[in-house]
C-alpha cells in the first residue's frame, strides 16, 4: 500500500524532528514505487497514479521552501528526491523539477510576501509544479523562439509552444519564461494548466524515463494575470542578480540527485537479485566447499566488479552531497549571497554533474553484465535519457573556464 501522511512535527520547533519523519515517508513510498516499478516502466502510462501516490504521502505538499510552519531545507529536499529516484528514476526526476520549481518566487520574484503566499498556496493545495525556465546566455543573445507575452491593460496574453520534461498532464503549476513582445523583456510566469488555451501534448515511446510525463504545452491566447509574473530573467548572465544565478544550478544539482540514485538503485537492485541467484551442483570428485567457492557471494571477480562500482558510486555522492550543502548556504543566505559565490557554487555543481553522469552511464552498462535480471535495463535507459541533453564537454569547458579565469557566471542549459 502507498505511504499515507501522517502528522509530523513542526518544522518551525523541530526541523531535525521533520527531516527525519519526511525521510522515512520518501523510503516507505520509494519501497512502493520499487514494487510495480517494472510493469509500469513497461507501460509508459502519464504519472496519474503515481503522483496520487506522492500527495497521499504528502511529499509535493512538503517539498517547498522552508517557511516557518511548512516546507523543508534544501538539503533535506534534495535527500528525498534521491530516495524517490533509486527506487524510480521517472518519479525522482519529476520531484526534483518540482522542488527546483517551488523556489521560483525567491529566484525571480521582486516581493518577498509574494514568494512567501505562493508557497504557502503550494503547500496547502499540494500543488506539482513542471515547466522549462531558459538559463540566461552568457553572450546576451538570450534563448531560441520560445512563448511570447502580449501586453493588456492588466496583464499579458501568452502565446507559443515550449517542451517540458514532466508531469505535462498532471502538474498544477507550469513555469516558463517568455518575451515581451513589446518591451523584449524576459518574464518568468506561471500558468495552471486548466486555463482556457492550454493544450498538452504527451510525449511517447520515449526511451527512457518513460513515466516522468514528458511532453510539450502549447499556450494559445492565455491570460496571464499579474500576480502569474514571478519576475523577470535577465537576457545575459553579468546582469543577473547573485540569487537568481542560482536557479539554474539548482534544478541541475537536484537532477544529479536523481543520476545518483539511479546508479545506488541499479547496483542495489543487481546485488540483491544476484544473491539468490541458482548455485551449480559441484562436480563428481569436486572438493569439499566447491559449492561454496562458487556462490555469487564469494566468486573473487564479482567482488571485484562491484568493489569499483560501489567506488563509483560513492565517490560521486561524495561530490554531490558536498555541492548540495554549498548550494544550501547560498541559498539560506538568500538575496544577501556573496556576489561571487553563485559562480563557485556552478562550478561544483558541474563537477558533480559530470561525475555523477558518467557514474550512472558506466554502473547501469557493467550490472547488466552481471546479473541477469528482467527490467534491470530501465535504469541504463534513464540513465542515458537523463543526461543526454546535457553534455559532458560542455561542462568540463565551464569548470575549466571558472578555474583558469575565474569566471563570475557560468553558462547555463535550459531548465
Amino acid at each position: 500500500m502507498p505511504a499515507t501522511a501522517t502528522t509530523a512535527p513542526d518544522p518551525a520547533t523541530d526541523p531535525a524532528g521533520r527531516a527525519r519523519h519526511l525521510l522515512r515517508t520518501a523510503r516507505e513510498v520509494a519501497d512502493d514505487l520499487a514494487a510495480d516499478a517494472v510493469p509500469r516502466d513497461r507501460a509508459g502510462l502519464p504519472p496519474t497514479d503515481e503522483v496520487a501516490r506522492l500527495r497521499e504521502a504528502g511529499l509535493p505538499a512538503a517539498l517547498v521552501p522552508p517557511g516557518g510552519t511548512y516546507g523543508v531545507d534544501w538539503r533535506t529536499g534534495c535527500a528525498v528526491v534521491r530516495e524517490i529516484a533509486t527506487a524510480d528514476s521517472s518519479v525522482g526526476e519529476l520531484l526534483a523539477r518540482h522542488w527546483a520549481h517551488t523556489w521560483s518566487g525567491r529566484f525571480y520574484g521582486t516581493a518577498a510576501h509574494r514568494a512567501t503566499a505562493l508557497e504557502r498556496d503550494t503547500a496547502r493545495e499540494q500543488w506539482l509544479w513542471a515547466g522549462t525556465v531558459h538559463g540566461a546566455a552568457p553572450d546576451g543573445r538570450g534563448p531560441g523562439p520560445g512563448p511570447g507575452l502580449t501586453p493588456l491593460d492588466s496583464g499579458h496574453l501568452l502565446n507559443g509552444r515550449v517542451a517540458v520534461d514532466t508531469a505535462v498532464t498532471v502538474a498544477d503549476q507550469i513555469v516558463v519564461d517568455a518575451v515581451c513582445a513589446v518591451t523584449g523583456d524576459l518574464l518568468v510566469v506561471r500558468v495552471p494548466p486548466g486555463r482556457p488555451g492550454v493544450s498538452v501534448e504527451p510525449a511517447s515511446d520515449r526511451l527512457g524515463q518513460r513515466v516522468a510525463g514528458a511532453g510539450d504545452v502549447v499556450f494559445d491566447r492565455v491570460t496571464v494575470a499579474p500576480a502569474q509574473v514571478l519576475g523577470p530573467r535577465p537576457h545575459d548572465t553579468e546582469s543577473t542578480p547573485p540569487h537568481t544565478a542560482l536557479a539554474d544550478p539548482a534544478l541541475r544539482l537536484a537532477l544529479c540527485h536523481v543520476g545518483l540514485g539511479i546508479a545506488e538503485g541499479a547496483l542495489a537492485e543487481a546485488r540483491d537479485t544476484g544473491r539468490h541467484a541458482p548455485v551449480p551442483r559441484p562436480a563428481a570428485g569436486a572438493p569439499a566447499g566447491a559449492a561454496h567457492d562458487r556462490l555469487p557471494a564469494k566468486d573473487p571477480d564479482l567482488l571485484l566488479a562491484y568493489g569499483e562500482l560501489a567506488s563509483a558510486a560513492r565517490t560521486a555522492a561524495v561530490l554531490v552531497e558536498r555541492a548540495t550543502e554549498t548550494m544550501a548556504r547560498a541559498l539560506e543566505a538568500g538575496p544577501q549571497v556573496d556576489p561571487e559565490e553563485p559562480a563557485d557554487v556552478a562550478a561544483l555543481v558541474a563537477t558533480a554533474e559530470t561525475v555523477t553522469a558518467r557514474t550512472a552511464l558506466h554502473v547501469t552498462t557493467r550490472v547488466l553484465e552481471l546479473a541477469d535480471t528482467p527490467g534491470l535495463d530501465r535504469f541504463w535507459r534513464n540513465a542515458r535519457v537523463l543526461t543526454a541533453h546535457r553534455s559532458t564537454a560542455h561542462r568540463l569547458r565551464d569548470i575549466g573556464e571558472h578555474y583558469l579565469n575565474g569566471t563570475h557566471r557560468l553558462a547555463a542549459a535550459g531548465r
